[in-house]
C-alpha cells in the first residue's frame, strides 16, 4: 500500500506532495476503520469530510468523528482498542508509524505520525518534517444531528456514515463561534458553504444543543448571522489567514477572501 501511495504522489510538484499524501492516509485510515466495523458506531465529521464528501477546495489535518449512540444491547466502543487495530493495520501495510493516543473527558484521539515518508515522498530530506494524520472521536456529542451514508471515490472506494450537509454546517459554526483562536481554515469553509449552498440553514437543534454543551447561549442558534459578524469582528485576520495558507487548493483563493467578502456573505 506505501508503494501506492507513492506512485500517486510522484505526479505532483514537491511542494504539494504532504497535503496530497495526508490525503490519501486519510482516506486510507477511513477504510482501515471500515474494515474493523468501527464505523458502524461513528460519523464521520468536521472539514475533512466536507472536502472528501463534497469536494470542499481545501486540504485538511484531521479525521473527526462523532459517537452513534449504541443499541441497547451493544457491546461498549473502546477507542483505543480501535486506534491499536488501525495502527497494526498501517504497519502491516509498511509504513513506520508511530501512535499517541490521549483520552479526555469526551474526547478519543490519536495522532498517528509516519517515520521517514516526508524523505520518502520526496517534500523535504529534514528528518523533522513529519507527514501526520489526526483521528479524533467526540464520545459526548449533542444530539440533533441528521445522518447519511455516501460513497467516497477518491483512491480507495468507501461508503461512510457521516452528518447531512445541514448538521455539518451546524458543526462548523459552533466551531467558528466556540474556538479560543482564529481558524482560517473554518472562515474558509464557512464562505464556500453560504456560496455554493446559498439558503441553506444548520441543523437548528444541533447547533443549540451543541452552544448550550459548550456554556453558550442556545438561542444564538437562530441567530447566527449575527453572531458570526461579531466574532468575525474581534478575530486577528492575518492571524487566521496564515492558519489558512498552507491548506489552500488554488493560491487565488487566499487573495479573494477578505473580511469584507465574509461580511457581505453573512447578510441575510
Amino acid at each position: 500500500m506505501k508503494d501506492h501511495l507513492l506512485q500517486i504522489v510522484s505526479s505532483v510538484r514537491p511542494e504539494d506532495r504532504r497535503n496530497l499524501a495526508r490525503e490519501y492516509l486519510q482516506v486510507y485510515l477511513l477504510r482501515l476503520l471500515q474494515e474493523t466495523h468501527a464505523t458502524d458506531r461513528m460519523a464521520f465529521v468536521g472539514g475533512t469530510a466536507l472536502r472528501l464528501l463534497y469536494r470542499l477546495p481545501r486540504f485538511s489535518e484531521d479525521l473527526d468523528f462523532s459517537l452513534i449512540p449504541a443499541p441497547r444491547a451493544a457491546t461498549a466502543f473502546d477507542p483505543a482498542e480501535v486506534f491499536a487495530k488501525v495502527k497494526l493495520s498501517l504497519e502491516k501495510s509498511g509504513y513506520a508509524v508511530s501512535a499517541r493516543v490521549r483520552s479526555e473527558k469526551t474526547v478519543a484521539s490519536v495522532f498517528f505520525r509516519f517515520a521517514g515518508l516526508a524523505r520518502d515522498i520526496g517534500w523535504s530530506p529534514d528528518p523533522r518534517a513529519l507527514v501526520s494524520v489526526k483521528l479524533e472521536i467526540d464520545t459526548n456529542p449533542p444530539a440533533g444531528a441528521h445522518l447519511e451514508q455516501s460513497p467516497i471515490v477518491r483512491f480507495f472506494p468507501i461508503a461512510i456514515r457521516h452528518y447531512d450537509p445541514e448538521s455539518l454546517f451546524a458543526g462548523k459554526i459552533h466551531a467558528l463561534l466556540c474556538r479560543s483562536y482564529p481558524k482560517g481554515r473554518d472562515w474558509f469553509d464557512l464562505v464556500w458553504y453560504l456560496a455554493e449552498h446559498p439558503g441553506m440553514e444548520p441543523n437548528t437543534e444541533l447547533l443549540a444543543n451543541a452552544l448550550e454543551q459548550t456554556g453558550m447561549d442556545r438561542a444564538l442558534a437562530k441567530r447566527w448571522r449575527q453572531a458570526l459578524r461579531g466574532r468575525l469582528a474581534q478575530i486577528d485576520w492575518d492571524a487566521a489567514m496564515r492558519d489558512l495558507r498552507p491548506f489552500v487548493e488554488r493560491t487565488g483563493d487566499m487573495q479573494m477572501l477578505t473580511k469584507e467578502l465574509v461580511r457581505h456573505q453573512l447578510r441575510g
